[in-house]
């Protein structure tokens, strides 16, 4: 099972976190969990190269954990990251709606 956190400080999303495996398919087989990768991976990529933010990333092969932190920012980078994170977020709850057997969100 994988687990998604997110945290947040009002409106804003300032941590998203999912660790664990999807299901008990062989690695990379399991396309909820492939699914939720690709979102985190895309996540950090997006709010380096369109955000201009340097998230603080977490990653942990063997826990099968990727956690994304947003840095503290006054500028308009924010708002962007923002956007990302809110997309992220989305796509992480229609996977774990999808599949409920393997994507749980707390």
């Amino acid at each position: 099972m994988t687990r998604v956190t997110i945290e947040r400080e009002g409106d804003w999303i300032t941590f998203v976190r999912c660790e664990g495996h999807a299901g008990k398919a062989a690695a990379g087989e399991n396309v909820a969990c492939a699914a939720v990768s690709v979102l985190m991976q895309t996540c950090v990529n997006a709010m380096e190269q369109v955000a201009g933010i340097t998230p603080v990333v977490t990653v942990d092969e063997k826990r099968a954990l990727i956690a994304v932190r947003l840095p503290r920012t006054d500028d308009g980078r924010a708002h962007d990251a923002q956007t990302i994170l809110r997309a992220t977020v989305l796509g992480l709850t229609d996977i774990s709606l999808e599949y409920p057997q393997f994507v749980k969100l707390d």
